[in-house]
């Protein structure tokens, strides 16, 4: 079974559930700290570490289920387990903090490498579910290029510059807005380069 093919709902909750219970979790415990082995842990350190684990757990069942993980799955899990693990080893709530930074950097970079080389890294990912015209895959991949460059610059303003509980409210929910808001606006783009498949043939 393809990713693809995975049931939508389940892939959704596989998804943003562990963000939604970080943030649940979040709320109810960030002015409580706790006292294990020897050292005081905030309430979003502890989460943090329930997080990582849900994130390994639910990246673990998708590939139970899939037999497969993509790039950015991957990535994501790496990234996921390494800033979290050395915000809880050290007891130091920064690094769980800039990985949406390090992720979006990666993923902007990655789209640059390809668009340097004249091609569309997005379209590898994305061709079968948005089938376009090659122009369309480039303006396309020019734009989310720029726009993962601006995500990463908008988390580093904010983890530094304002409280963790904007981090945290940023992180669930402005984030999922911004990225959603983007395909979203990218309509008439869609439509301009659209390739017309068998399906959209007149019988």
């Amino acid at each position: 079974m393809s990713d693809s093919k995975l049931n939508p709902m389940l892939k959704l909750g596989l998804e943003l559930g562990p963000i939604v219970l970080f943030f649940a979790g979040f709320r109810f415990f960030k002015d409580r700290s706790f006292h294990i082995l020897g050292t005081d842990y905030s309430g979003f350190i502890v989460m943090t570490a329930i997080f990582v684990a849900m994130i390994i757990a639910s990246t673990a069942l998708v590939w139970k289920l899939t037999g497969t993980l993509s790039k950015m799955q991957l990535m994501t899990l790496v990234l996921v387990v390494v800033m979290g693990g050395l915000s809880v080893w050290l007891n130091d709530e920064r690094f769980i903090k800039m990985k949406p930074t390090l992720l979006y950097l990666a993923f902007g970079a990655i789209l640059g490498f390809g668009l340097l080389r004249k091609e569309s890294y997005l379209k590898v990912v994305m061709e079968e579910a948005l089938p376009l015209q090659t122009e369309g895959w480039m303006i396309l991949t020019r734009r989310l290029c720029a726009f993962f460059f601006a995500l990463a610059i908008a988390n580093e303003v904010i983890w530094r510059l304002l409280s963790t509980e904007a981090w945290v409210n940023f992180k669930t929910f402005g984030l999922t807005i911004a990225l959603f808001a983007f395909f979203m606006t990218q309509g008439k783009l869609l439509q301009r380069y659209a390739v017309e498949t068998d399906a959209d043939q007149p019988k």
